[in-house]
């Protein structure tokens, strides 16, 4: 089993953390997040520390309070420096344009893509094939990458697609291939 529950989570200068009754409230430079957590883990600051006990040492609690304790890692993380994903798009006339808070994607389809960011949520395009999808939650900024990435996944013959940046790809050989 993980012991990453045991970890101290360590609070940054101007990042303010509130329990009430398991109601995790993180309030940082970059926002505010609130989550509820599992009554059974007992949530407590202690000067710029956050620590977390389990009652018991049974594969479940374990469980829970190594998850819980990454989630309230990851809040503290966002409201702090933020986090963010990076995207390009492979392919001929495959490009993204930012209209007001909506990405509008051309990849090879007979009408454009649109994307509604959702509220937290900030696209960035450093040129019309890199999109960089940033936020302060770390659960919606991968998804709605992942949704971005979904409307046209990378291909295996010629790499055309939408992928995060640094992925690899596996290629095939086409018909000719022995």
């Amino acid at each position: 089993m993980s012991r990453i529950g045991n970890k101290v989570i360590p609070l940054p200068a101007g990042v303010e953390l509130t329990n009430k009754d398991n109601v995790v409230t993180v309030k940082g430079p970059k926002g505010e997040l609130t989550r509820t957590f599992s009554k059974d883990i007992d949530i407590r600051v202690e000067g710029t520390e956050v620590i977390l006990h389990r009652p018991n040492d049974t594969k479940e609690m374990k469980t829970i309070h190594g998850t819980t304790r990454a989630l309230l890692n990851n809040m503290v993380h966002g409201v702090s420096e933020g986090f963010k994903k990076e995207l390009e798009m492979r392919g001929v006339g495959y490009r993204a344009q930012l209209q007001g808070k909506k990405l509008v994607l051309s990849v090879g389809k007979s009408h454009p893509d649109e994307v509604e960011a959702p509220e937290g949520i900030a696209f960035e395009l450093p040129n019309p094939t890199t999109i960089v999808v940033s936020g302060i939650s770390k659960e919606v900024v991968g998804q709605t990458a992942a949704y971005i990435r979904s409307l046209r996944s990378p291909e295996p013959y010629k790499g055309k697609g939408i992928r995060y940046v640094g992925e690899f790809v596996r290629r095939k050989e086409g018909k000719t291939g022995k």
